[in-house]
This record gives C-alpha cells, sequence and structure tokens, in this order.
C-alpha cells in the first residue's frame, strides 16, 4: 500500500522489499537491513532507491530519500504509454505495451508499483529471464528513458508524423466509457427501519393500545382510579 511523503507535492511511496543481511564478527553475528523503495506523484514522475541501515525504518527512510534524488519524469498520452518499449538489466527483460482506456496494469508486483506511482493505468508488460526486484526495476527504469513523444520523434526526422495507433485507439475507447453527470449520481441506501410503526413505541402517539399517558397528579385531582404500578 502507498505511503504518503509530501502532500504539497503529491509524492506517495511503495515498499518493494525489505533484506536482512548478516556478518560473522568475533561476538556473534551482526545485522544490517536493506530497502528497496519506489516513489512518485502518479503524474509522470517517479523514482526508486536502495539504501541500508541497522534497522528496517532507517534503511527505508534512507532509501526514500534516495529516490527521491532520482526522480525521472516521462510523457504520457492518457492513461497508458506512447509506444511499445523493452528495456534490459543484466538478465532482466521487461517490456511494456500500450494499451486501451479501460483495459488497467497487467503487471506484477514490481512492474505495477512502478507504473501506478507514475500515473499510468492502462499498459501490458511482459517480464522475460531474470526475476530479481532489483534487475527487474532496473529494467522497467531502462525501459522509461527509452520513451519519445510523436514530436520528439518528428523533430529528429525532420518530419510530420500522422496520428498513431494508441491514439486511434484511445479515441475509440472513449465512446464506451460510461459518463455519470453530478445529478445522476447514485443516492446511499435510507434506513427505513422504524417507519411502519404508528409512534415512538411502546406508549407514544399511536403505538400500542394503551393510549396517552396520564400525569399522577392529574389523574387524583380528576379522582378517577390510578393505574397500577408493576412491583
Amino acid at each position: 500500500m502507498a505511503e504518503m511523503l509530501d502532500e504539497k507535492g503529491s509524492i506517495e511511496s511503495t515498499t518493494i522489499g525489505v533484506y536482512r543481511t548478516s556478518t560473522t564478527v568475533k561476538g556473534g553475528r551482526r545485522f544490517s537491513f536493506g530497502g528497496l523503495v519506489v516513489i512518485g506523484n502518479r503524474n509522470g514522475e517517479v523514482g526508486f532507491g536502495y539504501a541500508k541501515g541497522t534497522e528496517v525504518p532507517q534503511a527505508i527512510e534512507k532509501a526514500q530519500r534516495a529516490a527521491g534524488r532520482n526522480m525521472k519524469k516521462f510523457a504520457r498520452i492518457g492513461t497508458t504509454i506512447h509506444h511499445q518499449v523493452e528495456g534490459t538489466f543484466s538478465a532482466a527483460r521487461v517490456r511494456l505495451i500500450p494499451a486501451a482506456p479501460g483495459t488497467g496494469v497487467v503487471a506484477g508486483t514490481v512492474v505495477r508499483a512502478v507504473l501506478e506511482l507514475a500515473g499510468v493505468a492502462d499498459c501490458l508488460t511482459k517480464c522475460f529471464g531474470s526475476t530479481n526486484p532489483q534487475n527487474v526495476l532496473k529494467a522497467v527504469f531502462n525501459a522509461i528513458d527509452q520513451l519519445h513523444t510523436p514530436e520528439q520523434i518528428a523533430a529528429l526526422r525532420g518530419q510530420t508524423l500522422e496520428a498513431t495507433e494508441i491514439s486511434d485507439k484511445i479515441e475509440k475507447g472513449k465512446a464506451f466509457v460510461p459518463t455519470v453527470k453530478k445529478s445522476d449520481k447514485p443516492k446511499g441506501p435510507i434506513n427505513t427501519l422504524g417507519n411502519d410503526r404508528g409512534g415512538r413505541g411502546r406508549g407514544g402517539p399511536g403505538g400500542g393500545n394503551r393510549g396517552p399517558r396520564r400525569d399522577r397528579a392529574a389523574v387524583a385531582e380528576s379522582g378517577a382510579p390510578a393505574a397500577p404500578t408493576n412491583p
């Protein structure tokens, strides 16, 4: 689950994993912990960091600061990426494929954390080779570095590009996305328990056959016998 780091910048953090290592010394074994963290603002900026510490909170905090120094920004088109791309690191390969609106993020834990914190809501992914979280994470960022917008490609080639395939899919997908007006929002359930009763309960107006309650002083003045009370 994402943790809010900075409310002003809407930066959230997700811990990918915590790793424990130990070293043997003269007095026994000494433990240290490493934290792998991904942070992002869900608006095209994302970064990751890895750090060690003698305690788990210390390692995670250091990793968050390292991730903040390595934030990267990339362009999106709607809720997906502009084109298919494949990133590699060591023995890990990650392929990112753009998808139509409503598809969602089809990915594993590591790749999903990066894409969701980057603001990508529709994307297909596939991992090849090593499944080590650090290798997969670095392969994802290698793929992000290769993303370009059509305007950047057109400027490099000196040509005018037509509408891309993914932009056509997005336009077609908008026709199937339901739009809900503010006035058409469903209302919450209303508690009607007890509305079928005649009054406020036993002895109340219209409740039961006992009739309205009478003051004992008024009954004594009128000379009418008072109702018996339960012992």
